[in-house]
């Protein structure tokens, strides 16, 4: 697999391949060619099933890359394969230089099965099962997160040549949607962290770095401050206990790309580079030891992906319309709120004929259920939407992050096998 070292500007030059992830690539220049494939692709979808379908754009996948690696030059991603794994994402990422954040064995795999060097990969789950351990033992990826003497116990027994990596608690992660460290992390306070150092030295086993990570989807970005400080004192805190210096630090994921506020990244990015250089100004000098690593998921896979959901349902009270769509709240859509989705959401006429060029089409008040028998399965309400049939479409932006990894097979509707087409433009985020 060619990847270009981090640092490097990448292009689509890298990605030039026929099929990527078993998928065909097709190239779209302009937004007509998008809705000449997309229309293409719609009625391919309806001659067989009614399923929904995805679209990958490995144009935006390197705009991204390009992104992370010119603002944060000094820290090298590791794509956190949870958020997700889909094989053509992960195997463009691969080509680009990105290495890989993985939390389970399976995770492993798919990453391995690009022909990716386990080098190039963090196990990064503070608590795996002994057959993972096991697993990560046999094929080399010798990288791993702990933040419990229970862990150290498993990973002595199971797998002693793996380097360690220490996850601490962030000093403050409120200004996250998902906080973690309810579940995940140490104090960064001596008194907590000495026991875990001894008890890794007492096990022969080599603590090499700090890991933490500020939560997924943070606003608050002096959080990483925070936690590159707390970090720093981990850091002198093995350097008083022991002659092994540490030379790994793992500053976790909590980035995001929207396009509705694209400075999101740039802000994020300025303060860390302003952190590091604070707290590890030695260590970032030419020649230092020093690795810094990074775990983006949502950043690299919420943009690239845009849903296609068929409209296979419709119900008329009055001045409201009801409709059905074949993916839900059990599906890719099991972590979007309602705003979220209204604000995702664009309607694609295909049974229809509406047109709001001249703004002259009546909407009405509008409620979009899933596909399943549940009621709790509403994708949003309340929202004005023009007048659609059954066979049109509702298209969702940014749903690359969390949508088909976190779906379910409730009532028969299979989330994984939702089928991903891969299209290549030359645009930094082709919208829709």
């Amino acid at each position: 697999m060619a990847s270009c070292p981090n640092g490097t500007p990448s292009t689509l030059l890298h990605l030039d391949a026929q099929v990527m992830g078993g998928q065909r690539i097709t190239t779209v220049v302009t937004k007509e060619e998008l809705t000449e494939f997309m229309q293409s692709t719609i009625l391919k979808r309806q001659e067989f099933d009614e399923v929904p379908f995805y679209l990958m754009d490995l144009g935006v996948v390197v705009s991204l890359y390009n992104q992370m690696i010119s603002n944060l030059p000094m820290i090298h991603p590791h794509y956190a394969v949870k958020c997700n794994p889909e094989p053509a994402l992960l195997e463009a990422l691969a080509a680009l230089g990105s290495n890989f954040d993985c939390a389970s064995r399976s995770e492993i795999e798919a990453v391995l099965l690009l022909g990716v060097s386990p080098d190039r990969i963090i196990y990064a789950n503070p608590c795996k099962p002994v057959s993972h351990i096991k697993y990560a033992a046999s094929v080399g990826v010798n990288l791993t997160t702990f933040d419990s003497v229970e862990e150290l116990d498993k990973i002595r027994k199971w797998h002693p040549k793996s380097d360690l990596l220490i996850r601490i608690k962030p000093p403050d992660d409120s200004g996250a949607k998902y906080p973690l460290d309810s579940k995940y992390g140490a104090g960064h306070h001596p008194q907590e962290i000495m026991p875990l150092l001894k008890a890794a030295e007492a096990s022969g086993l080599s603590v090499v770095g700090v890991s933490f990570h500020v939560g997924s989807e943070a606003t608050n970005f002096a959080a990483f401050r925070g936690a590159i400080a707390a970090a720093k004192t981990v850091f002198d805190t093995a350097a008083r206990m022991s002659n092994n210096k540490m030379s790994v630090l793992d500053i976790g994921g909590g980035f995001s790309f929207t396009n509705s506020n694209p400075k999101l990244f740039q802000e994020a990015a300025s303060i860390i580079k302003e952190a590091l250089q604070a707290y590890f100004p030695n260590e970032l000098l030419p020649g230092s030891s020093l690795k810094v690593i990074s775990e983006p998921g949502r950043f690299f896979a919420a943009s690239a992906f845009t849903l296609y959901a068929q409209i296979i349902g419709k119900r008329v009270r009055g001045e409201l319309r009801e409709y059905w769509i074949n993916d839900g709240k059990f599906g890719s859509l099991a972590w979007v709120t309602c705003d979220e989705a209204i604000a995702k959401c664009t309607p694609l006429p295909f049974a229809s004929s509406f047109t709001t060029s001249k703004g002259l089409t009546r909407t009405y008040n509008s409620t979009v259920f899933g596909p399943t028998c549940d009621a709790f399965d509403e994708v949003f309400t309340g929202h004005k939407l023009p007048e659609l049939e059954v066979n049109d479409w509702l298209v969702f932006s940014e749903m690359g992050a969390y949508t088909t990894a976190c779906g379910t097979n409730f009532n028969g509707y299979s989330t994984a096998a939702i089928p991903t087409y891969v299209v290549r433009s030359n645009q930094t985020l082709l919208a829709i």
